[in-house]
């Protein structure tokens, strides 16, 4: 992205979308056929259900399967469905509604192109209206129009800030079809919509089991610590020091050395 279109995007939502040849299209001005089609296709209250179906998720593959099911059952045009997830450089398809998507993916993954990957690092939507004119991918999008019979796509950006800069870069809905030009105003704004409400509650999820993590890690650290404090008989600054040197000296992670004491009752030599 040019200095000047982080210029004229600063300040503002990230509700633009790349095409071909450098356009960007802002569904902003979309945005009252966006909330007609929501309601035409599936209703405000089902959207809405959705949407905290989607929280409810017991965990994150179930979430995510859930937006994938609602993705393709509303948006039009999505005849193929997955999600993307970024941790650090590696990219993965947890779930997606077929085989398609998997390995439409799994070949942007291989090449290093394609739109899944370019909205990630644009942090932005990536829109191919027609792939057998699509240029910005050489490699990935021949065999993606001849293997899998892809005709269009739309990857979307997941994050829950709306700016790029220091924003939690979850990974990319990416959208599959079978048509040229499938998706008008209204398929874009559905498609925004499900994105934000699959990024906050992925958000959600992962900020729960941080803290569980981080309840069960300081729970295990006390444990470890009032074994080292009977047994030495001192106190618990003494103790977590004593830790901590261990920690060092070994080069292990604080949490292995206390789970290790806990477990076997043992201290280390």
């Amino acid at each position: 992205m040019t200095t000047a279109d982080h210029e004229h995007t600063k300040g503002r939502p990230r509700t633009r979308m790349r095409e071909a040849n450098g356009h960007v299209f802002d569904i902003r001005a979309y945005g009252t056929a966006g909330l007609m089609g929501i309601t035409e296709i599936s209703g405000v209250e089902g959207f809405a259900r959705a949407a905290r179906e989607l929280h409810a998720a017991p965990n994150e593959t179930e979430l995510l399967q859930l937006a994938v099911n609602l993705a393709v059952k509303i948006i039009n045009g999505g005849d193929h469905a997955g999600i993307c997830i970024v941790q650090g450089r590696e990219f993965s398809t947890p779930v997606a509604s077929d085989d398609v998507v998997r390995r439409g993916d799994a070949l942007q993954y291989q090449l290093g192109e394609g739109p899944c990957l370019e909205a990630v690092r644009w942090q932005e939507t990536v829109i191919s209206r027609n792939l057998g004119e699509e240029a910005r991918w050489p490699e990935w999008t021949p065999r993606a129009v001849s293997v899998l019979g892809i005709k269009a796509m739309m990857s979307l950006w997941l994050s829950t800030s709306v700016y790029p800069y220091g924003a939690d870069s979850y990974g990319a809905l990416n959208l599959y079809s079978d048509s040229i030009d499938p998706f008008g105003p209204n398929e874009y704004a559905i498609a925004h919509a499900l994105a934000a409400q699959v990024s906050v509650a992925l958000a959600a999820h992962r900020e729960i089991r941080g803290r569980g993590v981080a309840m069960t890690s300081r729970t295990i650290i006390g444990q470890a610590e009032g074994i080292l404090m009977e047994r030495f008989g001192i106190d618990a600054d003494q103790a977590f020091a004593y830790l901590r040197r261990v920690s060092q000296s070994e080069n292990r992670k604080l949490i292995m050395i206390c789970s290790e004491i806990v477990k076997t009752r043992r201290l280390p030599q």
